[in-house]
């Protein structure tokens, strides 16, 4: 059973930096995982308002009409692997060609932290291309009532949602990300606190 408590911001920057440390030449690279809806968004925006010149990279731009789990090579080949060298990042999905979605995924070279956020960002496989993982946890019962809303209001189908579940679940539990996470956050208000200088972690 989790045991949560109120954080501070700077508290929280101050465990990511430790995490991550301080890798010569290159940006640190955070991986924020957790299931759909739970949370990660926010948390991976927050920590990015928090930290100049932090880069936010969505696993859901990766996978754009490409899978729902399977996009470890296009992150790896596209993101991961120029950011480790000390490149700029300019990558555009081939789903996004095909599909004439404009722009790119972009990190400029000057960033000082990447955050990879999605569920499976923190997967064992990608785990030599990341300097940490932080999970980011909610009851069910909150995740459920999120989808629903999310599905209610057209973002996706319930065919899309149920089959989107049925890959996610059974990747979660066998991935069990949770166990190498550098900390865990709450993605959802477990305790009072104030949302615009505080976070609930699990000590």
């Amino acid at each position: 059973m989790r045991r949560w408590r109120v954080a501070t911001a700077d508290e929280v920057c101050t465990r990511v930096r430790r995490a991550v440390g301080e890798p010569a030449g290159r940006p640190p690279v955070l991986a924020v995982d957790g299931p759909g809806s739970g949370g990660k968004s926010t948390f991976a925006r927050r920590l990015a308002d928090l930290w100049t010149g932090a880069t936010v990279v969505h696993t859901d731009d990766i996978a754009w009409r490409h899978a729902v789990l399977d996009w470890t090579a296009l992150l790896t080949e596209g993101v991961l692997a120029p950011v480790r060298a000390g490149q700029p990042v300019a990558y555009r999905p081939p789903q996004w060609d095909a599909a004439g979605r404009p722009g790119a995924i972009e990190v400029p070279a000057e960033s000082t932290l990447v955050i990879v956020e999605g569920v499976g960002a923190g997967r064992r496989e990608l785990a030599p291309l990341l300097d940490a993982v932080v999970w980011v946890e909610s009851p069910r019962e909150d995740v459920d009532r999120r989808d629903a809303e999310r599905v209610a209001a057209g973002e996706t189908t319930p065919a899309d949602y149920a089959a989107w579940k049925a890959e996610e679940d059974p990747f979660l539990a066998a991935e069990r990300t949770w166990e190498r996470a550098a900390f865990v956050i709450a993605g959802w208000p477990a305790l009072p606190h104030d949302p615009r200088a505080e976070f609930v972690i699990c000590s």
